[in-house]
């Protein structure tokens, strides 16, 4: 193989050694060289607020699995199922935050939280009595879980969390899924 196809072989290895980084938190968008800003308004929450561990919001099962889907607007499971659950369960905060969104989407009663560091968590269906701008911090009770117009087959709840805008797996966070293994490239 000549030095060119070794060049190119080991810039797609750099490049998921990084993407990799970013997914398992090593890195920020920002600090791998992209222009991405994180989502924050003056006033609304602090990007440098503390960043206690992550935690399940509920003691439950994995229902569903997160999907990415191939597009932004494809089909997919944009966050987790955990259940089953009894309506009425405490739905507890999975990392400090200060509550972004509260009120219903479609049909369901939804809660955000953004965390810092471009991290958004929303949790459905859940009904609040925090307001936005509340502050919570890892395991505060921040709701309890409504009734389900059958999102699963037993009450459940949905718990999505974006990445500067990008939908990721929440269980990386809580270190509740094994982190993706990199192998090498065969020769192209």
């Amino acid at each position: 193989m000549g030095r060119r196809g070794r060049g190119f072989t080991e810039a797609k290895v750099a490049a998921l050694s990084v993407a990799l980084l970013i997914v398992l938190g090593g890195l920020t968008p920002a600090s791998a060289g992209s222009s991405a800003v994180e989502p924050f308004s003056a006033g609304r929450s602090s990007p440098t607020m503390a960043q206690a561990p992550w935690r399940l919001p509920v003691a439950a099962d994995e229902l569903r699995p997160f999907a990415r889907p191939p597009s932004p607007w494809g089909p997919g499971h944009r966050g987790v199922d955990l259940g089953p659950l009894s309506v009425g369960a405490t739905i507890r905060a999975p990392t400090d935050g200060e509550v972004s969104f509260t009120g219903v989407v479609v049909d369901r009663p939804v809660l955000s939280i953004r965390h810092g560091k471009g991290y958004l968590s929303s949790f459905e269906p859940v009904e609040t009595t925090l307001e936005v701008g509340d502050r919570v911090s890892a395991g505060d009770p921040a709701g309890t879980l409504a009734a389900s117009s059958g999102h699963c087959d037993a009450p459940c709840l949905h718990w999505g969390v974006r990445l500067y805008g990008e939908y990721i797996n929440p269980l990386l966070l809580t270190g509740d899924v094994e982190a993706s293994v990199l192998l090498p490239l065969g020769d192209e």
